[in-house]
């Protein structure tokens, strides 16, 4: 049978909005991944002329002290963040989600550090842990916030770690309220009858149900704290003694303007492959336990 014009109309509509946003997510993600992966076999440093030295690039990623100190301190951070931020903002929607006075208002008010631009949020917290923290440990005689923590190699990952967390615990509280209001009220009618209350309550009858909105949350937050930069940028610039150093930042920093682009090159593809077999495992581990429940 003939398709009718309307259609023929449609389907030339579709494909008229779907072929720029193709074209543009071509030029501006997939292309330059491309020439990303090309480059990581040169020894190019971002200007002039370069030469195709093979596997080189990514035989020397696994000799430097500094990549592998890189990758320690941005999966501690990223597996710390991860944990703190999902339970912070479990806890938040929980209550958010309660019967309480004025929670459209509190909704808004949580949601603000994530409208809130990175670079923006790390310089406030940094004139806080730089100037205002110390005035308050001195003033209260507090020896460990006396001083910069930025200026800690022992407590800067720490500082970084809690900015990261203040602005996504916004996003993953929304998320997790989204979950709780798709779970039915007979649910917990039905648990109640059964004797389920407080932790069991949550535990046997609410988690499992907002399970996909778990690991979406688990998900989204490895792959952005492993990514992460703007903190790193505002607040210690990989300091002090590249003690805080992230994958991302060191990328940046030596491929753009250390004249190790090519290297770096190598080092952001192999970065990427690590991110998305992370993704994998994390949704397969998830997939198999919604299975189970």
């Amino acid at each position: 049978m003939k398709p009718s014009k309307g259609t023929q109309d449609r389907k030339r509509t579709f494909m008229l909005i779907t072929i720029p946003v193709v074209a543009l997510f071509f030029c501006f993600n997939t292309l330059p991944l491309i020439k990303g992966f090309l480059y990581s076999f040169t020894n190019f440093k971002g200007y002039g002329s370069y030469d195709y030295v093979g596997l080189r690039n990514y035989i020397d990623l696994f000799h430097d002290a500094r990549v592998g100190k890189s990758y320690l301190f941005t999966f501690k951070y990223a597996l710390v963040t991860t944990i703190l931020t999902n339970i912070v903002s479990l806890i938040l929607a929980l209550g958010l989600n309660s019967k309480i006075k004025g929670k459209t208002v509190l909704r808004g008010i949580y949601f603000i550090p994530n409208v809130l631009g990175g670079l923006v949020i790390g310089y406030i917290f940094s004139f806080f842990f730089t100037y205002i923290l110390p005035a308050i440990g001195q003033g209260l005689g507090i020896e460990a916030i006396s001083s910069s923590m930025l200026s800690s190699t022992s407590k800067a990952w720490f500082a970084i770690v809690l900015v990261g967390c203040w602005q996504a615990i916004a996003m993953n509280t929304i998320i997790y309220i989204s979950g709780l209001q798709t779970v039915p009220e007979d649910v917990y009618e039905a648990g109640s009858i059964d004797g389920a209350t407080g932790w069991k309550k949550f535990w046997k009858l609410t988690f499992p149900l907002i399970i996909p909105f778990f690991t979406i949350n688990m998900v989204l937050s490895m792959k952005n704290f492993l990514m992460v930069f703007d903190q790193i940028m505002a607040l210690t610039k990989g300091g002090p003694s590249q003690s805080t150093e992230s994958i991302s930042y060191l990328i940046y920093n030596n491929g753009m303007s250390g004249g190790q682009f090519g290297f770096q090159s190598a080092n952001a593809f192999v970065f990427f492959v690590v991110i998305v077999a992370i993704s994998v495992i994390q949704m397969t581990i998830s997939s198999k336990k919604e299975e189970q429940l």
